[in-house]
């Protein structure tokens, strides 16, 4: 049997509704700021908890401009995990900012812990990413912004509908930022992002960054970027979108089902799973003894588990300049060498994964 990693051929297969919403959306010619996507930023609104939407061309946008919009700029410091995607590290950089790491716990998000001994006089912002569909744990996180006077832009990008205490993701900072990559839980047909927020003037701002800084068609109010949602992706989001709840659930229901069978082996420890917190699983993670082995293993066999990631951002080289070296994080560290992930999406039948619970079994009991 083979167990894919990507979801989209049975996304798509059956979605002659969809190509009949794009028949009759292309003759309207609005492609630029349209009306699909207004209606795509209210429902993605409301399904958040938010007062604003704003989409943009990508989740990395989504990051760097509410830091922009802040004032957050060369010379600045801001707090992130070192447990994360290039994406994270890449939107702080592209303003100017300087990144700097907090180690991860087994949630694989930001350790609270020891966010506090981080910031230094030229900290200005905090980026706390909601890995893998976790959720970092905003309670800590507001009161030390708010006691040093940092702004909070959340990397919810792997988090649509995470939640903690019964509050979304993307709810808790100055603004969140979420990713609709083909891969993310709810997803368009290229790269895509959206920006959310209760603060109006803010929402303000980032309308005009995400355009130019156009008001209207020929006034520049202040120099932007171009970095918006285009309508034809909008489309998409609005056929998936009332799929959101659903594919949520399925989600955490394979999870939990993958976690009552993988957490029979010894050789498996699966992630806490705090009771307070809705997991989202865009990732299903855990740790594994003989890691390599059992990725090997289950590669041969059909499965396309992977490791997210193999060298942490903070080790790349893109990185060096900032002078972080190997030991620096042991969690984060620890994490490359145990983790795998494997298929949790909401397509995959029964039979695939009791073939992936079934293969792991094996292969711990032919060693």
């Amino acid at each position: 049997m083979r167990v894919r990693y990507s979801y989209l051929p049975r996304q798509f297969a059956d979605c002659e509704d969809l190509w009949q919403r794009l028949r009759e959306f292309v003759p309207t010619g609005d492609f630029t700021l349209g009306r699909p996507l207004q209606e795509f930023e209210q429902r993605f609104a409301d399904l958040i908890g938010v007062g604003h939407a704003i989409g943009v061309n990508s989740g990395t946008d989504a990051i760097k401009l509410p830091l922009k919009a802040l004032g957050i700029g060369p010379g600045d410091e801001v707090i992130t995990t070192a447990n994360t995607f290039v994406a994270t590290v890449g939107a702080i950089c592209e303003i100017g900012a300087r990144p700097v790491f907090v180690d991860c716990d087994d949630t694989f998000c930001m350790d609270v812990k020891k966010l506090e001994a981080a910031v230094t006089s030229r900290t200005k912002a905090i980026v706390p990413v909601h890995f893998t569909g976790y959720m970092t744990d905003m309670r800590a996180v507001g009161p030390i912004a708010k006691k040093h006077g940092l702004r909070i832009v959340e990397d919810a990008c792997q988090s649509i509908l995470g939640a903690l205490d019964g509050r979304n993701a993307g709810t808790w900072g100055e603004a969140g930022a979420f990713s609709l990559h083909p891969l993310k839980n709810i997803n368009v047909w290229s790269d895509g992002g959206v920006i959310t927020t209760n603060d109006n003037a803010l929402a303000a701002e980032l309308r005009l960054l995400r355009n130019h800084g156009l008001e209207g068609r020929d006034t520049v109010v202040r120099m932007g970027y171009n970095s918006r949602l285009d309508t034809l992706q909008a489309v998409v989001g609005n056929w998936l979108i009332p799929k959101a709840h659903d594919i949520a659930a399925t989600r955490i229901a394979n999870a939990a089902y993958y976690d009552k069978n993988l957490g029979q082996l010894k050789q498996i420890r699966i992630p806490p799973r705090p009771l307070a917190m809705r997991v989202v699983y865009h990732l299903y993670i855990v740790f594994a003894e003989d890691r390599d082995g059992l990725l090997d293993h289950c590669v041969k066999n059909g499965i396309e588990a992977k490791v997210h990631y193999p060298v942490p951002i903070y080790r790349q080289p893109a990185l060096t300049e900032f002078g972080y070296k190997e030991g620096d994080f042991p969690v984060t560290d620890g994490h490359t060498k145990t983790i795998i992930t494997f298929p949790c999406d909401q397509h995959l039948t029964r039979e695939e994964m009791d073939y992936v619970i079934e293969t792991v079994r094996s292969y711990y009991s032919g060693r």
